[in-house]
């Protein structure tokens, strides 16, 4: 050792910290950003001394600086002017590239190819004006020196390739290089339910498809996709559930669901470990409120998890106390929560303990110091740069803890550290430090972490001695970062920290090196070592993967330093043989639940062909091991060679064959309520959930679908079942008293609590829930009830009933705003509460974000309000008129008021019913006549932020609670039935009795007809009347106001094009009793109906329309009726010997399931006494056994087809393009078994050019008979220069036409009857006169170009004329089979006559292109509906990207968000809230 014996410290300065470092790996050069000045900072001696990168335009404009993690020599600054810069030789070098976008607010900025460091994926956001802003994604394959975009909107997007494990020993080819997954949006819809997961070999330009994750389909609801060493994970969650699908897979193109066992994983409760190239570690949180998990390891292919370790401390940002030693194959450390009972029942603190495995988690030891146990701070506790624990320096290991039963305070800490990875620690330095490796384990620093300090300590023999070197200058530092070259191969360091307080306040950089400490190198032969990194308990080197593991490695008392800078330690090998150990599970085999050490199969097992003849027979199988890819033992134990299996391995569960019933019967008086809890596509388990009350308040829950019932909550006096609005797992169960009880898992483990008060008598809703949060709810209790004092007084907790805190006392009631496509924040609330905490004054409506600590006042006086899909409509007292007036909102912030059409006259406007808003417009139903047994009002349609209203259908039927008789198709664009008064005037009048029609819109309620009706009924008998005649002869339709089960709708989302209803074909709808009664179906969205059955039966969808069962409704029957084909063809099927009444038919709500349960009482001799229910499984027909084949990438197959609904007055186009569906063939005798959230629309095939259909009357314009539409007589057109305002890079907008486009339609040219003269917005008129701005060429082309063309036309054909080529053209000759005007003289008169035209247009040529300059486009005069320009069009316009698109209407839309109706006033089978 030299007479120096100390390293060389020197000292930077900054007013600023410099975070965060880029320490290029082998080599002194550093980067470091001074965030507050923007500007990147180089050392090119280790951090001896520092200046500004050598780019004058990066100083101060400087974003964020990135490190490539493969390439070493590379790194990305991301720039705040549009320009950004790469460096490609360790920022000796940058060059700059420009995009004037911001990097990304939802990913990290880039993705990176793990083999060609040049492949680079940029994630930006791009903003148009300050609120329009949406992801783009660009790559490049030549650091930056080009790039093109990869794809709009996306939620991330990575390269197959993005780490050096990924396809290691698999043959995958060259196309695996470009591959690129891309997280989207769904189809036609922003909401996250619906993101897809895309996947592309030429960077999404011709070749973008759907990778196949779960048995053959894709699968909506992703999340994200992530690496893993070799493997790709992507995550997904189906709505309406908490639980994750994690699939996995190792060639980017095979993938497998993980299997979790008894575990559940659900979305920000799980943290993806540190892994290996053969298995995936998971920690999965196991109770949320206490922050504890367990540890589960994969197979190699990442398809099953075993549990490896319970009780895993956690964070609430998902750190777990969990890490690896490094390059040591089979050795971490996690910290465990030793008094997890206590803390789970009290919420005890934890007692936190430390365990190591050597075995890969097979089996934990404690962590000894001496015979002492000892306990370490880990991942949750960290605060230093890089890892915990290890480095790259062989089987060095460092933690800051204390020794004996739990682990303490970090102040109460000591450093230890241990030399043989682990096995054995001691006791270092007193107090907490931060720490570093360096020269691979030869040199250890470290510096105090807890107070100020003015020197380091380091240790030169593997921390048994210790020394202390000062800082220069006095300095007395607090310490914020200690780090070092990325390998820890090198002998300098750099440590950061601050001096000083408030103005005195410095930041220091410190550089320190120790290569003057010795003077010699290592010696080979003496100074070096051959270290086994794994040992047994005998001290023996162990096996793991079929080899020991040795590192070539310096003694800890040999006094030099390894002169090989910058060299990585590299491990040897010695192979083992082969043992139990080396073997996994086989595929579709996991491990026994009881037996860990036996492989069982997962299902039926597959024989060879032409075995298995015989069940007796015997079969060479799988034994259910296999060796574990990349294990490298040999001989010894064989476990992976064939055995005799027996047939009867094949035969999986089987089914019943044909329908089989159960019957179940019940004491009571009749079903009170009845609830699914569905299973979703990302959660586990094929039970079909039921929970029912009867009318003696006892609760059954049933598991498969009503064949068994179990009665749960004996004695409990429930009144209500309320399932969770958004998670279809948690259900409540309401007492009459404080005592509530709920359970998360469907029905199992039910737990309660005590809510603050008793339930709310008002009948308004008991409990609200939050959207993302399962654990938030509300509870509108009632305080001082009975009595004049009683009110409601609404609370909020956000762990699920353990803590109430008030929230608003004399509310009404309280709702969480949904936060999908708003910016608000996540706690917004809003609440109806009465002025001064008054019953007797005005209700009042306020929002808060933050639990009411202080809130926001909309309006004074309301009557209520209501949320549907984007849209919040407000009721509100209007004090000037004595009537109402509605106002919306689609921030949550902001409210418009709502302006009704000006020949809409209601003197008192007494109530509104919300109904659908699913088409981006909000359809609100406004009382005209509110007396009873003749009520009726007027639907008004919004614009797309639900302000301006249009009349759409008047006279609509509506009951005395305000339902209406709307009705919107489930999974079809812009399908409505309604039923209307048509003796309206009559019924206002005179008091007669209301004559309803039934009247449908296949263009969102811009035109209604009669429903075409069939001519004949189910027996080929003519109808009454003539069909032709749809004002005396059309279909009607019992609808919404005469439901019981409102739920029972006309349609199913999954069952695409079908409706089923009761009524009759006449000139009104007559009673359902009437003999004139028959039950219709459709199977094109309304377009045809038949009738199926007289009189009237309920229905159901089952199987996505495959099977539709249908019932006689509450008349005697013991027969029910059937249809494999949509109808075509009904089948009878006997369901009980004695006759029931059924009330009710059910089955799951996404009529994905098989089976159906009817509710009723036997009425028949023999009967049983109380109510029954009937579960009928149509899962063993013969006709269903085959899975349907069908490409989700679209095109036909054996059984299914390509569908595309129209509207009856175009030939191919709804809402101004052609939109395919997958639908199954009639003939097809297979079974859908698709998943519930299936995406039945396919695709957008192209859009149309624009016709009538596609407008609707704009406001204060009224249709005529004629279609037209008019201006209302002493009204103004409505103010089009709003859109200036809502979309701030709009350069003009056009004056009122009359017309508006319908919000769905994505037309494009053709009769574009919303656009005329175009006017500049404000600001804009040197923008817009650029724009319009007339060419003198143009002008002479389009004049000139013509005239000269048809005179030289005609010039040349008078001249073959003269010369008599053209003798004998245009004689008219009798008999001849051409007989007509000769083509070449029709040519001549037609461009003769087309050149006069000219002649005679030219003043209006000139007149419409002087137009064309000013901005006017074309209308047409009648406004009448005939068509204009071709039915195709041109595919040039963009979907929207997101719903900010379509409210500044950019003109990119094509795209519908398919969401369901909102079910409000606080029941889930109501469509529509009066208030």
């Amino acid at each position: 050792m030299s007479s120096a014996a100390k390293p060389k410290i020197m000292d930077s300065d900054f007013s600023a910290a410099l975070s965060p470092f880029i320490w290029f790996d082998d080599s002194d050069r550093i980067l470091a950003h001074d965030q507050t000045a923007e500007t990147i900072y180089l050392s090119e001696d280790a951090g001896a001394s520092w200046l500004p990168i050598d780019v004058e335009e990066a100083k101060g404009h400087s974003y964020m600086v990135w490190p490539h993690p493969y390439a070493k020599e590379k790194a990305y600054i991301v720039g705040t002017q549009g320009k950004h810069w790469v460096t490609t030789d360790r920022a000796k070098t940058w060059h700059s590239y420009e995009l004037h976008t911001s990097s990304s607010l939802i990913h990290e900025p880039f993705s990176f190819h793990a083999s060609d460091s040049k492949k680079v994926i940029f994630h930006s956001t791009e903003c148009e004006g300050i609120f329009s802003c949406h992801e783009v994604t660009y790559w490049t394959d030549d650091d930056f020196k080009s790039h093109r975009t990869l794809m709009d909107d996306s939620r991330g997007c990575y390269w197959a390739a993005a780490t050096p494990e990924f396809g290691q020993g698999l043959e995958l080819g060259e196309k695996i290089n470009d591959r690129i997954f891309c997280v989207a949006r769904g189809l036609y819809s922003p909401w996250p339910k619906d993101n897809r997961l895309l996947m592309s070999d030429d960077h999404f330009e011709d070749d973008s498809r759907e990778p196949l994750l779960a048995d053959g389909h894709t699968v909506n609801g992703v999340i994200d996709l992530a690496h893993v060493k070799k493997y790709l994970v992507t995550a997904a969650k189906s709505e309406g559930s908490f639980e994750l699908g994690l699939y996995i897979s190792d060639d980017a193109e095979i993938w497998h669901r993980a299997e979790f066992g008894d575990g559940r994983l659900e979305q920000d409760a799980y943290t993806l470990l540190e892994s290996t190239n053969y298995s995936i570690q998971v920690d999965v949180m196991t109770e949320p409120k206490t922050e504890m998990g367990a540890i589960y390891a994969s197979n190699s292919n990442g398809t099953y998890f075993t549990k490896n370790i319970l009780h895993t401390n956690r964070d609430g940002r998902g750190r777990v106390d969990f890490e690896k030693i490094y390059g040591i194959q089979g050795i971490y450390l996690a910290n465990i929560v030793d008094n997890h009972e206590a803390v789970q029942s009290r919420f005890d603190e934890k007692k936190i303990v430390t365990q190591i495995t050597f075995d890969d988690g097979r089996t934990f030891h404690d962590v000894k110091a001496g015979d002492k146990r000892l306990h370490l701070h880990a991942v949750t506790d960290m605060d230093n740069v890089g890892r915990v624990f290890s480095s790259p320096a062989p089987g060095i290991v460092m933690g800051n803890g204390n020794t004996g039963k739990f682990l303490r305070s970090k102040e109460e800490s000591d450093l230890y550290v241990s030399d043989d990875a682990g096995v054995t620690w001691r006791q270092a330095l007193d107090g907490p430090q931060k720490y570093e490796f360096g020269n691979q384990g030869a040199v250890l620093v470290a510096i105090d972490d807890g107070d100020y300090t003015d020197h380091i300590s380091y240790s030169i023999d593997h921390g048994k001695k210790w020394e202390k070197a000062d800082l220069p200058g006095d300095t007395s530092l607090r310490a914020a970062y200690l780090t070092t070259v990325p390998d820890s191969t090198t002998l300098k360091f750099l440590l950061a920290g601050q001096s000083g307080k408030g103005q005195n306040l410095k930041w220091h950089f410190f550089s320190i090196d120790f290569s003057e400490l010795h003077e010699q190198d290592c010696n080979e032969g003496k100074d070096f070592e051959k270290w086994p990194a794994r040992v047994n308990d005998d001290g023996e080197p162990s096996c793991l993967m079929g080899h020991k593991q040795f590192y070539r490695r310096r003694k800890a008392d040999a006094e030099c330093f390894i002169k090989e800078e910058f060299k990585d330690p590299v491990p040897t090998f010695e192979k083992c043989k082969c043992s139990k150990a080396d073997y996994e599970c086989d595929y579709n085999f996991k491990r026994d639940d009881e037996d860990r050490s036996k492989c069982v199969p997962v299902g039926a097992l597959k024989s060879p062909d032409g075995a298995c003849k015989d069940p007796k027979d015997t079969f060479k199988g799988s034994s259910g091991y296999r060796l574990i890819p990349g294990n490298e033992c040999e001989g010894g134990e064989k476990l992976d060679e064939e055995i005799d299996r027996p047939c009867s391995d094949t035969v999986g569960k089987p089914h019943a064959e044909g329908i089989v019933t159960e019957k179940t019967n019940f004491k009571a008086d009749r079903f009170d309520e009845f609830y699914y809890l569905e299973r979703t596509r990302s959660s586990r388990g094929e039970d079909e959930t039921v929970i029912m009350r009867t009318s003696e308040q006892e609760i059954y829950k049933s598991r498969d679908h009503g064949k068994t019932w179990e009665q749960i909550l004996k004695g409990e006096p429930v009144i209500q079942i309320r399932p969770h609005d958004y998670f279809n797992d948690v259900v409540y169960f309401v007492t009459g008293g404080k005592k509530v009880f709920y359970s998360i898992e469907r029905g199992d483990n039910i737990r309660s609590f005590e809510a603050p008060d008793p339930p709310t008598l008002s009948g308004l809703p008991i409990l609200g829930f939050h959207e993302s949060y399962k654990d938030w709810i509300l509870w509108t209790g009632a305080k001082d009830c009975p009595g004049k004092g009683c009110h409601n007084i609404v609370h909020y907790s956000t762990d699920r009933g353990d803590e109430w805190k008030t929230l608003v006392r004399y509310s009404r009631k309280c709702e969480f705003i949904k936060p999908e496509g708003r910016q608000e924040k996540e706690k917004l609330v809003y609440c109806e509460q009465y002025q001064d905490e008054n019953p007797s004054n005005p209700l009042q409506l306020y929002s808060s974000d933050n639990w009411f600590a202080d809130s926001e006042k909309h309006f004074d006086d309301i009557i209520g309000f209501a949320t549907m899909s984007e849209f919040i409509v407000v009721a509100a007292q209007d004090p000037e008129q004595q009537s109402l007036k509605a106002d919306a909102s689609v921030d949550g912030k902001t409210f418009a008021d709502a302006e009704f059409p000006k020949n809409f006259k209601v003197p008192h406007q007494s109530a509104y019913t919300v109904l659908d808003s699913s088409t981006h417009a909000v359809f609100l139903h406004v009382t005209v006549n509110g007396v009873e047994e003749h009520e009726h009002g007027t639907i008004l349609k919004s614009n797309s932020n639900g302000t301006s209203y249009v009349l759409s259908m008047k006279a609509v039927n509506r009951d005395t609670d305000g339902f209406v008789d709307f009705e919107k198709m489930k999974g079809l664009e812009g399908v409505a039935l309604v039923n209307v008064v048509d003796n309206m005037q009559a019924s206002d009048d005179t008091g007669e009795k209301k004559k309803l029609k039934s009247m449908i819109t296949h263009n969102d309620g811009a035109r209604w007809d009669p429903i075409p009706a069939p001519e004949r009924d189910n027996e080929g008998r003519a109808f009454g009347c003539d069909t032709k005649k749809k004002q005396k002869c059309s279909l009607h339709l019992h609808s919404f106001t005469e439901r019981s089960i409102k739920s029972a709708t006309f349609g199913s989302p999954s069952a695409v094009g079908l409706m089923i209803g009761v009524g009759n074909v006449g000139e009104y709808l007559l009673r359902k009793d009437d003999d004139q009664t028959y039950t219709f179906i459709t199977r094109n969205g309304g377009l045809d109906w038949k009738a199926v059955m007289k009189g009237a039966y309920l229905w159901e969808y089952g199987d996505q329309g495959s099977v539709i069962v249908i019932v006689k409704h509450s008349l005697p029957t013991k027969k029910l009726y059937y249809t494999l084909d949509e109808g075509a063809h009904w089948n009878e099927y006997e369901f009980s010997n004695v006759d029931m009444q059924i009330d009710a038919l059910s089955t799951v709500p996404s009529d994905s399931s098989m089976n159906f349960l009817l509710w009723g009482a036997d009425v028949g001799a023999g009967g049983k006494g109380g109510i029954t229910t009937v579960n009928l499984d149509f899962s063993g027909l013969k006709q269903r056994q085959r899975d349907c084949e069908v490409n989700e990438d679209g095109g036909e197959t054996n059984d299914y087809e390509m569908w595309s609904p129209k509207h009856p007055l175009q030939d191919e186009c709804l809402f101004g393009h052609v939109t395919e569906y997958h639908r199954k063939k009639l003939g097809a005798q297979c079974k859908n078994g698709l998943y519930a959230d299936f995406q039945h629309k396919h695709a957008i095939q192209k859009n149309c050019s624009c016709t009538r259909q596609d407008f609707e009357c704009d406001y204060n314009y009224e249709r005529q008979n004629e279609d037209s539409c008019v201006l209302v007589d002493g009204y103004s057109p409505p103010d089009h220069s709003a859109v200036c305002k809502e979309d701030p890079s709009r350069i003009e907008y056009y004056k009122p036409t009359g017309y508006r486009r319908i919000p769905l339609t994505t037309c494009q040219g053709g009769r574009e009857l919303d656009k005329s003269e175009a006017v500049p917005c404000p600001g804009k008129k040197g923008a817009f006169d650029q724009k319009h701005a007339l060419k003198g060429a143009g002008l002479f082309f389009a004049i000139a170009a013509p005239v000269v063309a048809g005179g030289l036309f005609c010039w040349y054909m008078v001249q073959k004329w003269k010369d008599g080529t053209l003798q004998g053209w245009g004689q008219i000759r009798l008999g001849d089979s051409g007989a007509g005007e000769n083509p070449i003289v029709a040519g001549i008169v037609t461009v003769v006559a087309g050149a006069w035209a000219v002649v005679q247009a030219l003043p209006v040529i000139v007149m419409s292109l002087w137009r064309s300059a000013r901005g006017y486009a074309p209308v047409s005069r009648g406004g009448g509906g005939g068509f204009a320009g071709g039915r195709g069009g041109r595919d040039t316009g963009r979907p929207y990207t997101d719903r900010g698109a379509f409210s500044a209407r950019r003109g990119d839309y094509s795209g519908v968000v398919a969401d369901e109706d909102e079910l409000l006033a606080g029941s889930d089978d109501e469509d529509g809230m009066e208030v």
